[in-house]
């Protein structure tokens, strides 16, 4: 050891390397974001479900998931994102969706 406070990254003498606090600070500021987006997502998508049930529609909707998969991969392709990853999540969360939609059909 040399002497300093420095350890891990961290220097205890100033605190936390700012920089890395700074782009830690934004990650989670776009973490909570998404966790809001995705809750007002599920808000929408569960009166959908319910929707379909009194209506007696299918709960997934092969056709609709295709074209959005297409279309969200386009942006993912122009946004610099990985498209299979984007659409990795995209079916994720229709997955989630379905269940949700199945659920309400029972119910």
């Amino acid at each position: 050891m040399n002497g300093s406070n420095d350890t891990m990254g961290e220097n205890t003498a100033t605190g936390p390397d700012g920089v890395l606090a700074g782009y830690r600070k934004s990650i989670d500021n776009i973490d909570a974001a998404l966790i809001h987006m995705l809750a007002e997502r599920f808000r929408i998508t569960k009166a959908v479900g319910e929707y379909k049930a009194t209506t007696a529609l299918p709960p997934a909707d092969p056709g609709r998931e295709a074209s959005q998969i297409a279309r969200l991969r386009k942006l993912a392709e122009d946004a610099d994102l990985d498209p299979e990853f984007s659409e990795k999540f995209l079916r994720f969360i229709i997955d989630e969706v379905i269940r949700h939609h199945e659920r309400a059909r029972g119910a």
